[in-house]
């Protein structure tokens, strides 16, 4: 019987260092496991960020994150948008859409709330306008989905 299912991160860092900055990032941040090998090290280790449980593994150089995955925060607030681009793309790098990369390679969506709710509005004109915004953007700014979502 399959009890479920936990995302599985390989890091090519000291998992102390990962567990570190998303514990300075991160206010709900809950260590689990994390214990050190003879070298003093995490080398795996066992989280969770906002009641969702993630393993890691310091995999070594041979595999390397994509954008094919990555980790999407639903954000409530301009301030939360704001802070968490902020944080996890210092050393990391921005990207379109509201996504950003960590310095550990690991690709976040940090997405306002309102953003989903714009984009699956039945009115399909709001929705288009919400969404051709959105995708002129980097870091997405709230104020300026609303604009483009309630013009006529």
């Amino acid at each position: 019987m399959i009890k479920k299912v936990t995302p599985f991160l390989m890091y090519d860092h000291d998992l102390g260092e990962v567990l570190e900055f998303y514990g300075s990032v991160f206010k709900e941040l809950k260590v689990i496991s994390a214990p050190k090998g003879p070298d003093g090290k995490v080398g795996m280790a066992t989280f969770e960020l906002y009641g969702q449980e993630i393993r890691a593994f310091n995999g070594g150089p041979y595999f390397k994150f994509t954008e094919a995955a990555s980790l999407f925060i639903d954000c409530e607030t301009q301030e939360d948008v704001d802070y968490l681009w902020e944080k996890l793309s210092e050393g990391g790098a921005e990207s379109q859409c509201g996504w950003v990369k960590d310095k550990f390679g690991v690709s976040w969506q940090i997405i306002p709330v309102r953003l989903m709710e714009m984009i699956q509005d039945p009115d399909r004109a709001k929705a288009d306008r919400a969404t051709q915004a959105m995708l002129k953007m980097g870091k997405i700014i709230i104020a300026d989905l609303e604009k483009a979502f309630n013009q006529e």
